[in-house]
C-alpha cells in the first residue's frame, strides 16, 4: 500500500498492507503537501515503524535523475542506508549503480516507470542485481504468467487498483510542457494535464472553440478510469505474481485504509476458498475515490473505449469520509467519543464505522463540545465529541463514512 506521510503509513499498516512504499521529496515521483511528511529527518522514524507493526518499508528513488540529482543523493545516501529500508524501488541506471555501491546488500526493486513488457527484460533486470520487477500496466494475465515461467526465480510485483497514467505506465511529459517545466512529471510533482477538460480551436478561427466529445462534464479525452483488479485477484495468483500494489500515495487516509481492508480480507479469503466470491469486495472499493473502474490491460485485446474516463476529472467517492476519531474522554460523568469532522454530521445521522478488525453502522446520538453542550451539527474541519449508540470495540484507528453507495460511481 502507498504511504504519502506517516500517519497513513500506519493506517495502512493496521488495515491489512503487508509491506508500504513511501518516498521522500526529492526523488520520489510524489511530491507530498500535507500531513506529517516523510522527509530525510524522519525516514528513519517512518521505517522503523513500519517494522515495529510488522511490515516491509519499501524506499522510492525512481526519479529519472538529472546531474544535480545524482549528486544531491551522494549527499544523502548515508542517511538512507541508515534507515534501513527492506528494498529500494528505481527506475534509473545511475541511482542503481549508487545503491549497488553504496548499499549492496538492499534489495533492489525495478519501477514500473521502466516499462518491463517481456521475460528477456526481467532477466536483463535480474542480471542487473535487482530481485523483484514492477510490471508496467499494459500487461495481460497470460502475458505476466507467461514471464513468471520464463523467469520464476524473479519477484513479480503487479498494480491491482488506483488511478492510471494516460502514457505508457507513468512516462509522461504532458505537465512539464503546460507548466513551463514548473511541475516535472517525473520529478514528483505532476499537476495531472490527463484530467483536464479540452477544447478544439481551429488555426484560422482563433476564440472560436469547438467541444471534442459533446457532453455536459466537459471533455477528457486523455483521462483513464482507474484501475480495479479485484476480480481478478485468484488469475493473478494463479499467474504467479508475488506482490501485489495499489496506486494512491496523494490519496486520502481514509482511501488508504478503506482499500488496503478490503484487498486484505478479498486475498485472506481466496486463500481459504479458492471460488470465493469478489463481487462484495467490488462494492466496498466503489465506497472511495475513482473515475470509475476499469481492468485496463489485464484481459488483453489491447485497451478498451471504456477504459477511459469522459466525463470525471476526480475521483468520486461512494461515500463520504465523516470523522476520524482521536480516543475517549469523560464529560459530564459519560464516555464521549474525541473525533475530526471531514464533512459535515448531525445528530441522528446513520453512519458506518470501519476500523481494522469491525466493519458495522450505528447511530449519531449526540455532537457535543469540549463543554459538554450539545450541539445540532457538526462542522467540517470542527473537533468535537460524539456519542455512537454503538462504539466500536477498539477507536484509536476507527473512521466513519456515510451508508451507501452515491449513484454517481460505476
Amino acid at each position: 500500500m502507498p504511504a504519502g506521510n506517516i500517519e497513513k503509513l500506519e493506517y495502512a499498516v493496521r488495515y491489512g498492507a503487508d509491506a508500504v512504499y513511501l518516498g521522500v521529496v526529492d526523488f520520489s515521483l510524489r511530491a507530498m503537501r500535507k500531513g506529517q511528511i516523510i522527509t530525510l529527518d524522519n525516514l528513519k522514524q517512518a521505517v522503523d515503524l513500519a517494522h515495529k507493526l510488522g511490515a516491509k518499508a519499501y524506499l522510492t528513488l525512481n526519479i529519472f535523475a538529472f546531474n544535480k540529482d545524482i549528486k544531491h543523493l551522494e549527499e544523502c545516501i548515508e542517511i538512507i542506508k541508515d534507515s534501513n529500508p527492506d528494498a529500494v524501488l528505481v527506475s534509473d541506471f545511475g541511482i542503481i549503480k549508487l545503491l549497488k555501491k553504496y548499499m549492496p546488500n538492499t534489495d533492489i526493486h525495478i519501477s514500473t516507470q521502466t516499462n518491463i513488457l517481456n521475460y528477456e527484460c526481467v532477466k536483463f533486470w535480474q542480471d542487473m542485481g535487482a530481485s523483484r520487477v514492477v510490471l508496467a500496466r499494459e500487461l495481460s494475465i497470460p502475458e505476466i504468467a507467461e514471464i513468471k515461467q520464463n523467469v520464476p526465480d524473479m519477484e513479480i510485483e503487479c498494480f491491482i487498483h488506483g488511478a492510471q497514467c494516460v502514457s505508457f505506465s507513468g512516462r509522461c511529459l504532458l505537465s512539464d510542457y503546460f507548466t513551463n517545466g514548473e511541475r516535472i512529471s517525473n520529478q514528483g510533482n505532476c499537476c495531472q494535464p490527463c484530467r483536464w477538460g479540452y477544447k478544439l480551436v481551429e488555426e484560422t478561427r482563433p476564440g472560436e472553440y469547438y467541444e471534442i466529445n459533446e457532453d455536459t462534464h466537459g471533455t477528457h479525452i486523455l483521462s483513464p478510469k482507474d484501475l480495479c483488479l479485484v476480480h481478478y485477484l485468484k488469475d493473478l495468483m494463479n499467474a504467479g505474481v508475488d506482490s501485489f500494489k495499489v496506486e494512491g500515495r496523494t490519496k486520502s487516509l481514509y482511501y488508504v485504509s478503506a482499500v488496503a481492508k478490503t484487498y486484505r480480507n478479498a486475498i485472506d479469503e481466496l486463500m481459504e476458498n479458492p471460488q470465493a466470491d469478489m463481487s462484495k469486495y467490488f462494492e466496498e472499493l466503489k465506497k472511495v475515490g475513482n473515475r470509475g473502474y476499469t481492468t485496463g490491460f489485464a484481459l488483453g485485446g489491447g485497451n478498451a473505449k471504456d477504459s477511459y474516463s469522459y466525463n470525471l476529472s476526480k475521483g468520486l467517492a461512494g461515500a463520504d469520509f465523516l470523522f476520524e476519531f482521536h480516543g475517549l474522554k469523560n464529560i459530564n460523568n459519560e464516555k464521549l467519543l474525541f473525533i475530526k469532522i471531514k464533512n459535515k454530521i448531525y445528530p441522528e445521522d446513520e453512519v458506518e464505522i470501519i476500523t481494522p478488525n469491525e466493519q458495522f453502522r450505528t447511530k449519531i446520538k449526540g455532537i457535543y463540545d469540549e463543554n459538554g453542550i450539545e450541539l445540532v451539527v457538526g462542522n467540517t474541519n470542527a473537533e468535537v465529541y460524539v456519542k455512537l449508540e454503538k462504539t466500536p470495540e477498539d477507536c484509536d484507528f476507527a473512521i466513519a463514512r456515510t451508508i451507501g453507495i452515491k449513484e454517481h460511481v460505476s
